[in-house]
């Protein structure tokens, strides 16, 4: 497949809400526990992501020959007292389906979350990630630094 065929196939926007019909909420399943949501679960989540405009954003790669959701990520900006009231970039949820790896969907995830938050004034952009996928994110220019520490609820 030729550049100019991956560039028309495969289309890097932000999630929309009809994103759901196209496998968006299976694709995530293929990343981490993630419940089936009902159409209104769906919607009220999507409303309230979409009040935080710039500072929440998910992107989605949409394989347009198959109307399937194949990519995203997402990335949330908080903002700072340090850093002359900077903003962090916080890069969450990566994932690309099954099917689709292998085609540097990955990183144009990446680069579109990465691009976000720097013209969105961020000083930086962070992410967490297992020992397996170090690599992959070493490659988007990514380097270790610090330590990655969890606390999980039972809710």
């Amino acid at each position: 497949m030729s550049m100019e065929e991956e560039s028309e196939r495969f289309e890097v926007r932000k999630l929309e809400i009809s994103d759901k019909t196209k496998g968006f909420i299976e694709l995530l399943q293929q990343l981490t526990v993630c419940n089936s949501l009902s159409d209104d679960e769906f919607n009220s989540r999507f409303q309230d992501l979409s009040s935080y405009g710039d500072d929440h954003m998910i992107c989605v790669i949409e394989d347009k020959n198959l109307k399937k959701i194949v990519g995203t990520g997402s990335v949330f900006l908080e903002k700072k007292f340090v850093r002359n009231c900077g903003k962090v970039g916080h890069i969450e949820d990566v994932v690309v389906d099954l099917s689709a790896r292998g085609m540097k969907l990955g990183q144009k995830v990446i680069e579109f979350l990465t691009n976000h938050a720097k013209l969105n004034g961020c000083y930086k952009v962070i992410l967490d990630c297992s020992v397996e996928n170090k690599g992959f994110y070493e490659k988007c220019g990514f380097k270790h630094k610090e330590i990655q520490m969890a606390m999980y609820f039972d809710n």
